[in-house]
């Protein structure tokens, strides 16, 4: 006799524990866009077949559709099992979801159902588990306690918070989040740039990301933009980022220099892409300004350029901004540079983890 299919609303505070898989049966396209964290995807319908089914559906009608679609759906269903899940034991136990949790994902588990597997359905499906990202980013963005760790372009946040992390403290990093480098020296050129993932799929990792982190301990951050390239930083979380403490961090001018010509080597290698870029200041600086860093960059005089860059555009802007969008730093931090001693000096200043 097979086993009953069991169904739940909110699996997530077991943390999935009972489940050897979670498996979403939607289309690669769904998937991509978003998804539980640690879900495989097994789809019923892919991409193509998806669209036919629902063209069927509108343009002819219901029952031509569920019948091409039962079709499709049986002849992937076997194709998964006889090449994913033969080897499975009798123990095996998934969690399965679908869009609503509605045909896809109960076809899926009847099958397995009838083979002898446990499966358990998400009622709901993603849309369920979408519901549960927004209140989890609410509740965790709005009670978590942050740090803000601030500074001028070029002041080796990302590196000092990365030593920070190497050292046990709690540091949410956003921009690796959203794979993205804000500003413009940060940009990277590559021959295949990294995306941006979705935003549903950056709040999905975010919300792992927070829930992973100790409630009872301050949780360092950048202070980032609300807006990391196209994604944006969920308003709780943000609002949370404007009121928390700040630690600001300055470095010498030469140090700032040499760490950016060191980190982006890119402004060496790619100076036509680079001079395209400034184009864009002319409205703001003129073409005087926009030409004189031209010849600097034409005459490979990168760190008189990148001063001169970091003291007409990036200082003024970054005094500009940061009473707008954080409160004025608690504490401010002077570091001679970068070495080993200097960090571990930034590290104990700062004391507790």
């Amino acid at each position: 006799m097979a086993p009953p299919i069991h169904s739940t609303t909110n699996p997530w505070d077991q943390n999935f524990q009972p489940y050897t898989d979670i498996i979403d049966v939607r289309s690669p396209a769904e998937f991509a866009e978003d998804h539980i964290p640690g879900a495989v995807n097994f789809p019923v319908l892919n991409n193509e077949e998806r669209a036919l089914v629902g063209t069927i559906y509108t343009q002819r009608s219901p029952f031509e559709a569920r019948k091409i679609g039962a079709a499709l759906v049986s002849k992937n269903i076997g194709h998964h099992l006889e090449t994913h899940f033969l080897e499975k034991p009798k123990e095996f136990h998934p969690l399965i979801y679908c869009w609503r949790g509605g045909q896809r994902s109960h076809s899926f588990a009847t099958v397995l159902s009838q083979i002898g597997w446990q499966t358990t359905l998400l009622t709901g499906g993603y849309k369920t588990y979408r519901q549960y990202v927004r209140q989890a980013l609410t509740h965790l963005g709005t009670t978590l306690s942050l740090r803000v760790l601030c500074g001028y372009t070029g002041s080796a946040k990302t590196k000092l918070l990365q030593a920070l992390q190497a050292a046990q403290f709690q540091v949410l990093d956003l921009e690796a989040l959203a794979a993205h480098r804000g500003s413009l020296l940060g940009q990277m050129w590559q021959e295949t740039p990294q995306q941006q993932p979705a935003q549903k799929w950056f709040e999905s990792q975010l919300v792992a990301q927070l829930q992973a982190f100790d409630p009872r301990r301050p949780i360092w951050v950048e202070s980032e933009s609300k807006t990391i390239g196209k994604i944006h930083v969920p308003k709780p979380l943000w609002e949370n980022m404007r009121r928390s403490p700040v630690v600001e961090i300055v470095l010498p001018m030469a140090e700032r220099v040499k760490l950016l010509i060191a980190e982006y080597p890119h402004l060496i290698e790619h100076p036509a892409t680079l001079k395209q870029l400034l184009s864009h200041l002319v409205p703001k600086y003129g073409k005087g300004k926009i030409q004189a860093w031209y010849n600097l960059i034409d005459t490979q005089q990168w760190p008189e350029f990148v001063e001169a860059i970091l003291e007409a555009h990036y200082d003024p802007t970054y005094r500009q901004s940061l009473p707008r969008h954080f409160r004025q730093p608690q504490q401010t931090i002077h570091l001679n540079g970068l070495n080993a001693a200097d960090i571990q000096s930034f590290i104990k200043t700062l004391g507790s983890r």
